[in-house]
């Protein structure tokens, strides 16, 4: 895999005329571009959109302390727990965020 290169503008070898022109079009209100020659962003379209297909994102390595009766439910699927782990997780998050559901609560206590 080959080294990720970033940069800013700032970095950019731009002519001072390229410079002052990027300059102008950044302080232009949103009102005065001309946006006749694309379609506007409906809530139709956005309706049907997807996540991009290679967006992973980034994983963090943490220690969490699971009950044993989950973790043996979690790896009796085989390989790729942690994996499905994160999924059902995930789904939760989602769930929630959208307003569809409480997150479902334990009735006893966490040690």
């Amino acid at each position: 895999m080959g080294k990720i290169v970033r940069s800013a503008l700032a970095d950019a070898k731009l002519t001072p005329k390229l410079r002052r022109e990027l300059e102008r079009l950044a302080k232009m209100p949103d009102s005065s571009i001309d946006l006749s020659d694309i379609p506007e962003a409906t809530e139709k379209f956005w309706k049907n959109a997807i996540r991009n297909p290679w967006y992973r994102p980034r994983k963090q390595q943490v220690t969490v302390r699971i009950d044993a009766d989950v973790l043996a439910w979690l790896r009796r699927s085989g390989k790729g727990y942690q994996s499905r782990l994160n999924s059902l997780l995930r789904d939760a998050m989602l769930a929630q965020l959208r307003g569809n559901n409480e997150p479902a609560r334990s009735k006893r206590k966490s040690a």
